[in-house]
This record gives C-alpha cells, sequence and structure tokens, in this order.
C-alpha cells in the first residue's frame, strides 16, 4: 500500500515485554521541567547495554499537574521491577532532586505496581522532611538550598511494550533526518509512548547477534546499509535510497505503541524524498508483540 506516494510495506515491528515507570517531572518554568528530564533520562537509549531504556514522553501545561506548574513526562523501563525501582532512585535523585525548582510527581497512579521513591528519597532530609498533600497527592517537602523539593510518595509502573518500531528509507540524509524529526514530534503528540533514542533517532540499527563476530550481542543490520547496497546479496536499500533512520518506540501498553507508531508514520511521509517505510522484526526471536503496518491505515 501507498501513503502520500510513499509505499509501507506489509511487514510488522517486533516488539517485546518491559517494566515501565511514568514519571511527571514538574518546574517553575518548561526550560527547567524539560532541563530535569533530560537528564533523567541520559544514557538510555537501549538496554543491550543501557541499565534502563528512557526518554521523554510529552510536556504539559500547569492545568494537567498536581501543583499547576509545566511539566514533562518521561518513562523509564526495565526487564525487572528490582532493577526498575534503582533506576528510579538513582535517576530521580542524581538528575532531578539537583535540579533547579523541579518537583516529582506519579505519572501512574492507577497502576496495580507502586515503588514508594518519594518515601525513600526522603532520607535525604536527614530528619529536616515533612509531610504534606498537593492536589490530592501525598508528598514530602525536603529542606534544599533553594527552597524546598517536593516529590510525591510513590511512582507507579505496568507492564509495558519496548521495541516497537519502523524505518524510513530516504533519497538522502537530511530527507531522511527531517522526515524521522517530524516523526518523533509527532510520536511527542501521543500519550504513553516515548521514543528512547538520541533525539528519538535510531542512526545505527542493529540486529540480535552477529554472523562474524559471534561474541557481540548486537551488530550492523547489514541489509539496511546503503553503503553496502551494492555488497550484501540481500540488502533491503532500494538504488534510489541513501540513508535510512529508524523511531525505536516504547510505551505503557501496545495500544500506546501502536498509535505512536501510526502517528510517526503519517508525519514522515509527509516529507518528499520519503520512498518507503518498513520496520524491523525477527521471526519472533525477539518480542511476542506484533504491530502490523499494513493495518494501521
Amino acid at each position: 500500500m501507498e501513503l502520500n506516494g510513499v509505499e509501507i510495506e506489509d511487514t510488522y515491528a517486533e516488539a517485546f515485554g518491559i517494566k515501565v515507570a511514568r514519571v511527571l517531572i514538574t518546574g517553575v518554568s518548561k526550560h527547567w521541567a524539560m532541563v530535569a528530564a533530560t537528564e533523567a533520562t541520559g544514557f538510555g537509549t537501549s538496554v543491550i547495554l543501557c541499565p534502563a531504556e528512557a526518554g521523554i514522553e510529552c510536556v504539559v501545561d500547569g492545568s494537567e499537574t498536581p501543583d499547576g506548574r509545566p511539566g514533562v513526562y518521561i518513562q523509564i523501563c526495565t526487564f525487572g521491577y528490582k532493577a526498575l525501582e534503582e533506576q528510579l532512585l538513582n535517576r530521580i535523585s542524581q538528575c532531578v532532586l539537583t535540579a533547579p525548582t523541579t518537583a516529582v510527581w506519579n505519572g501512574l497512579p492507577d497502576a496495580e505496581k507502586q515503588f514508594d521513591t518519594g518515601f525513600k528519597l526522603k532520607f535525604f532530609a536527614d530528619g529536616y522532611e515533612s509531610e504534606l498533600e498537593v492536589g490530592g497527592r501525598k508528598a514530602y517537602a525536603i529542606p534544599m538550598m533553594e527552597g524546598d523539593f517536593i516529590i510525591e510518595h510513590g511512582i507507579g509502573a505496568v507492564d509495558g511494550v519496548a521495541g516497537g518500531n519502523f524505518f524510513i528509507l530516504a533519497d538522502s540524509q537530511m530527507t531522511g533526518l527531517t522526515a524521522a524529526e517530524n516523526a518523533v514530534d509527532a510520536v511527542m503528540q501521543c500519550k504513553g509512548s516515548i521514543t528512547p533514542f538520541p533525539g528519538g533517532i535510531v542512526a545505527s540499527g542493529s540486529k540480535p547477534g552477529a554472523d562474524t563476530y559471534t561474541f557481540m550481542t548486537a551488530t550492523t543490520n547489514q541489509r539496511f546499509a546503503p553503503t553496502l547496497k551494492d555488497k550484501v546479496e540481500d540488502t533491503n536499500i532500494p538504488a534510489d535510497v541513501n540513508a535510512v533512520y529508524e523511531l525505536v518506540i516504547n510505551g505503557v501498553d501496545l495500544e500506546a505503541v501502536t498509535v505512536a507508531t501510526k502517528a510517526g508514520i503519517e508525519a514522515a511521509v509527509k516529507v518528499p524524498g520519503v520512498k518507503k517505510i518498513t520496520a524491523g522484526n525477527y521471526g519472533g526471536s525477539l518480542g511476542a508483540f506484533k504491530v502490523n503496518l499494513g493495518d494501521l491505515f
């Protein structure tokens, strides 16, 4: 099928299960909420080697936050709840508590799984903490040099989905990058999902395992490398394609990943020079979830 004259390959993205915590960071301005959110989601591109996958979900105004200030939702994802709790404590304490004017709120207050992250972080106050209620939520005030840091008692987590994806095949690097940037912007309008790679975009691509260096966990996906299209017999790169960018999408559930995938593709194909949209799958060896591109439109 085609969308805006761009071929949408009849294939699927293969995704896998992951544990997801959702955190709302507020600040005196959108700028400072975003600074803390960016720091807290650093070194969070891929669980291949990072301690978590993490990313910025969306920006909200004060009408959607407990303290009436601008906020940024982030997600942190790991394979187990124990590791997730550790990442929450580490990232919030080192990257958010230390940032000017920030506060932390539960992004999944109705989730069955709740970590007492705020309760544990209050011990930074060394006995000078106090309990308060903000917008009907139990929180703690931790005295600091600039004033009080506020953090809600609990942070919720769910069994989510990671590894949803689609590939943008374009006639040039700048065409592909523009399309990918537009796709990331569209995904950020879809609550419940993140694109965890740098700027939301994957330049490298990878496949599980290796053909030559078998000690590697993941290696270059040679079939989608434009500089190898004349060297690899089973290349997936058409003659008129010279760059490929991937968006990896994680979310609180499969629906969130599916909605974000659709929005991202719709934004990408509006850029002239995009030749094809496809997705990565590995015959079921990576995960149990499928996002069929043909079912999106």
